[in-house]
């Protein structure tokens, strides 16, 4: 698989606190790659050690295949746009001056992309109004706009949706779909938000105690979140049998637990196991949620 960004065994210590303790990722090409975990779990420092704020203490990271040891990297570096925990715009300044400058920084010659920039961050009708009177999702959305000043194909969002209203989630919801469908810009999403990441994530990588604990995609996490309907019974034999007869998709998870996918009669099937003598003891629907199986995942690591 190709990868936008690679990390091996990165390591980052403050002191002697280790914020980063031997974190490896994988985010290919396309992807918006959820970066899941709790405050303090090392998902900000990370992405400081990644956009070049800071360096790791050992460990090592490749962007588009050059690694940050390579004297190159500053020059792929400008393929990289990120947001980190702050949008950096000037409250004293409007959208557009925020993007004049924000050209001038990068020695852009000329300034013909900022309309369609505030256009695609529908920030085009501000006119003079400073960034001081903005929403907190207006400057979130300015935010983003100066991160894709010079057009990068990776761009880094640090908990993008954190304390909007429903409408400035929405907002900024639409803008990043939009611009990895649309522009296919591969975006790594920092959130702990995990309702809102699951509407957007192709890609996860757990984060806990400074490590990636679990990466899967958003077909394999579909597949373990699936509904299903619980139930334990007196014959897991008669069970199948039943289930294989009515063309009904189950998982055996005991020898006397079964997951049963899909829609099921509860009628019908309980008639059916009372012809093979079988009792249903225990039935429950189960509906498990990204935030569920990131519990699981970093409940299983932490017992481990």
């Amino acid at each position: 698989m190709d990868y936008c960004l690679e990390t091996i065994s990165l390591c980052k210590k403050y002191g002697d606190f280790q914020a980063l303790n031997g974190l490896s990722m994988h985010i290919p090409k396309g992807a918006i790659y959820g970066l899941v975990g709790k405050n303090g779990a090392g998902k900000t420092t990370l992405i400081r050690l990644i956009t070049g704020i800071q360096n790791p203490t050992s460990g090592e990271y490749s962007l588009y295949n050059i690694k940050n040891t390579d004297m190159a990297i500053n020059k792929t570096r400008r393929r990289m746009g990120a947001v980190v925990e702050t949008p950096a715009v000037y409250l004293d300044m409007t959208a557009e001056e925020n993007l004049i400058m924000q050209y001038q920084i990068l020695g852009i010659p000329n300034y013909n992309g900022i309309t369609e920039l505030l256009t695609l961050v529908s920030l085009a009708d501000c006119g003079k109004k400073k960034v001081k009177d903005f929403s907190l999702g207006m400057k979130q959305r300015l935010g983003i706009a100066v991160a894709l000043c010079g057009s990068p194909d990776f761009l880094i969002l640090d908990e993008p949706i954190n304390g909007l209203d429903p409408q400035g989630i929405v907002e900024i919801r639409e803008l990043i779909l939009k611009l990895n469908r649309d522009y296919q810009i591969t975006i790594l999403i920092s959130s702990h938000i995990l309702g809102e990441l699951s509407k957007l994530a192709t890609h996860y990588g757990f984060v806990d105690g400074g490590k990636i604990v679990k990466e899967i995609d958003a077909t394999e996490l579909e597949l373990n979140c699936r509904k299903c309907t619980h139930l334990s019974v007196t014959d897991t034999k008669a069970l199948c049998r039943v289930l294989d007869g009515l063309n009904i998709e189950y998982s055996l998870t005991s020898d006397t637990e079964a997951d049963i996918f899909g829609e099921i009669n509860i009628t019908q099937l309980t008639l059916a196991l009372a012809k093979e003598n079988c009792e249903i003891m225990f039935i429950q629907k189960r509906d498990e949620s990204l935030e569920n199986y990131y519990m699981n995942v970093i409940g299983g690591h932490t017992n481990a």
